[in-house]
């Protein structure tokens, strides 16, 4: 554990000291953005869905020792694993060849896309899918985080989110556009599995997830959506097939089914009404069935406080105005559980 978590700290310090500005972490509960607080007094963002490490000196990433994941033939170092302009692609033979703005960014300012979202778009925990999304939507999300109408629930910067802002502003329109095409003509594949629980394993926060830490007894779950990587190792490697657990509490299924079909209260707006009948999107109405969990809860949070602003998402900022936290832990993971 100890060595995963080093890992993972020094591949933070290097994408911090890229953006420009250090990760503060956030142990605490937060209120929404003053804007939102006047409308809904009562929301507290939960740090919880914003996990982070602990802090730690910069180290150098091993540029020798070559490693490898399972059912690939290649192998990098960590150094190339965590190379922010030039993406370790373990199976190339599974997706499309890679535009160079996918595979190698532009430096200084332009990652490239597929070290966080993945050559194959599946993403991670701590950003989005991008696969199979249309092309014209997620433009009009970069486009959106340039201009400032797009940004997360938590106050604080969360690097997920403040590295996307950092891309958008530097990106060009044809990036972006190319960008857009690549990921809306990849197969969506879920890799969550959805489980209730009242207790679950000791968990140590990373960044946008969590690690089971099976060695050190059990917590309480309580009101809570927390995701763990099923094989950390793989997690850390970038490895774009690993799969994870969404823990959520008893029952979120069948309420998150409930809202999701019915909507929360008798008249209001159910979320197939938009999103289509399997979840699956509608138009540039964006799929979200198989969309991580925890990314799902984050950006419902998001519109609740008002902190994904465009004009676009005024009737999503409405139907989470009437949504309480476990209703949106509960819409989240049914959507998260759905084949997409």
């Amino acid at each position: 554990m100890q060595h995963r978590i080093i890992r993972c700290l020094c591949q933070l310090t290097v994408i911090g000291l890229a953006v420009h500005w250090i990760y503060p972490v956030g142990l605490v509960a937060q209120r929404a953005p003053e804007a939102a607080a006047r409308s809904h007094p009562e929301f507290v963002v939960p740090a919880w869905a914003f996990p982070s490490p602990v802090a730690a000196l910069p180290t150098v990433f091993d540029s020798v020792t070559a490693i490898r994941v399972a059912a690939s033939d290649r192998m990098f170092t960590d150094a190339q694993i965590h190379d922010l302009f030039n993406v370790a692609d373990w199976y190339p033979k599974i997706h499309p060849a890679m535009p160079a703005v996918i595979a190698r960014g532009r430096k200084p300012a332009v990652f490239a896309c597929a070290y966080c979202h993945l050559p194959t778009g599946a993403g991670r925990p701590e950003n989005a899918m991008l696969a199979g999304l249309p092309a014209a939507y997620i433009e009009q999300q970069v486009a959106d985080l340039k201009r400032g109408v797009r940004r997360s629930a938590w106050r604080e910067p969360y690097r997920p989110n403040t590295s996307m802002i950092a891309v958008a502003e530097s990106a060009t329109t044809a990036e972006v556009a190319e960008a857009a095409r690549y990921f809306s003509r990849l197969r969506r594949v879920s890799r969550t599995r959805v489980v209730e629980r009242t207790v679950i394993p000791h968990l140590e926060s990373e960044l946008g997830l969590f690690f089971a830490d099976s060695g050190a007894g059990t917590e309480v779950l309580g009101k809570r959506l927390v995701m763990v990587p099923v094989d950390a190792e793989r997690h850390e490697r970038r490895d774009p097939t690993v799969n994870y657990i969404a823990y959520v509490p008893p029952g979120s299924l069948v309420r998150g089914r409930k809202i999701a079909t019915s909507g929360v209260r008798a008249g209001a707006k159910s979320c197939i009404s938009c999103h289509g009948p399997a979840l699956r999107g509608v138009g540039v109405v964006p799929p979200i069935a198989g969309q991580s969990p925890s990314y799902i809860l984050r950006q419902l949070f998001a519109f609740k406080a008002g902190a994904r602003a465009s004009p676009t998402g005024a009737l999503m900022r409405e139907v989470t105005a009437s949504l309480e936290l476990d209703d949106m832990i509960a819409v989240a993971a049914y959507a998260g559980s759905r084949k997409p």
